[in-house]
């Protein structure tokens, strides 16, 4: 929910689409013995101040926290990224005395523990958006893709709107909502559908068509500015790339690896595809929205909805096809074997969302699925 934090290091000069890449994640703040949901005000004082670091930033509620990395060209590079900044954000909590959970929902809190963020960005959405910007207590994954232009991210954006669903449901990590077990791999994605400006965005065609529709959200007063569209991929309105917004919190390094490398790979496969000339599809809104329901209610644990297809595929066999249209560009950047094998590990682990909710089905104890994300979030710690 923040505006997205400038990544450290100086903007690059225009670069090939793809060339770079980086990853903002959000965390819950909880209590390190009772796992409770636990506002630290102090610690999200000084993320604002820029005391903690470049990597640490506040979130709307001072129940949150906010990593971004740095600008990234390798998996390594990334991966070194994530594990730093996961350590700096606990070693952070633990010095305020509460640890970082890694989940996209809290296992047994609710919005009623958050306490707003006291800030004029986050006053304003409140002002704005009142009970949707109060109640925001769940936690995303942003990865962030350099493009050339505006026109590249566009065009890379109208094309990926049909992979989103196969993406989202790699990710799931939020099972629980106000301590129910609401039956979905990502609930996250289901709270958030109520903001207006949330969801696979329309076909665009060309950044003009972009720009006029942003006008028009704003003249409508739903936002103040481009920072606040919340589509699931957009164009960042402060950075040179393409943000992949749509994603669950992966509670595993090793997933948030995996998804970073494919949203980039899919980002040059596409912005090639692009540049050649060759027909975008265009699937309806409804058949869109009705893949992402799908990908937030299954995950990869039963059947996707392809939307261009128009026809319901099993889920791992979406993935691996998604896989094939990738493989040539992550063969010839040496990143074929890295993400098949990521893949190959979830699969036989399975989602966060699955794991939470073994744990849940073992114990009975939500503690025990809080405690267990928090340890397994957070490498060497």
């Amino acid at each position: 929910m923040s505006a997205g934090p400038v990544l450290p290091g100086p903007v690059p000069e225009p670069v090939p689409a793809g060339a770079t890449f980086g990853i903002e994640e959000e965390f819950h703040l909880v209590d390190p013995v009772t796992f409770e949901l636990t506002p630290s005000p102090d610690l999200c004082a000084a993320a604002l101040r820029r005391e903690i670091g470049p990597r640490i930033h506040a979130e709307i509620a001072t129940t949150q926290l906010e990593t971004a990395s740095g600008i990234c060209e390798s998996l390594d590079g990334l991966r070194a990224e994530l594990v730093t900044a996961r350590r700096e954000a606990s070693a952070a909590a633990a010095a305020a005395g509460v640890a970082v959970l890694p989940t996209s929902t809290h296992p047994f809190g609710g919005w009623q523990q958050q306490v707003i963020t006291p800030a004029p960005r986050y006053q304003a959405m409140v002002d704005r958006w009142a009970g949707l910007a109060s109640q925001q207590d769940i936690c995303g994954c942003h990865v962030h893709v350099g493009v050339p232009d505006l026109a590249t991210a566009v065009a890379v954006m109208d094309r990926a709107r049909p992979y989103l669903p196969v993406l989202l449901a790699m990710t799931g990590s939020s099972p629980f909502h106000d301590g129910v077990d609401t039956g979905y791999e990502s609930y996250r994605t289901l709270w958030w559908s109520r903001w207006p400006t949330t969801g696979p965005p329309e076909y665009m065609g060309s950044p003009e068509r972009f720009e006029e529709v942003v006008a028009g959200l704003v003249a409508s007063g739903v936002v103040a500015d481009r920072s606040h569209l919340y589509w699931d991929v957009r164009p960042s309105y402060h950075l040179p790339t393409l943000e992949f917004r749509l994603a669950d919190v992966c509670t595993h390094v090793d997933d948030a690896v995996l998804h970073a490398a494919l949203v980039r790979s899919l980002v040059r496969v596409l912005a090639a595809r692009a540049e050649r000339g060759e027909p975008c599809p265009q699937p309806r809104a409804e058949l869109l929205r009705a893949a992402r329901w799908r990908a937030a209610r299954h995950g990869i644990g039963g059947q996707l909805f392809d939307p261009v297809l128009g026809a319901a595929v099993d889920a791992r066999l979406a993935v691996r096809r998604l896989l094939a249209e990738l493989e040539d560009d992550l063969r010839g950047r040496d990143e074929w074997t890295e993400v098949s094998e990521l893949v190959a590990r979830l699969f036989s682990r399975g989602t966060s969302a699955a794991r939470q909710r073994q744990i849940w089905l073992r114990t009975g104890d939500r503690r025990a699925i809080a405690a267990r994300m928090v340890a397994d979030g957070v490498p060497g710690v």
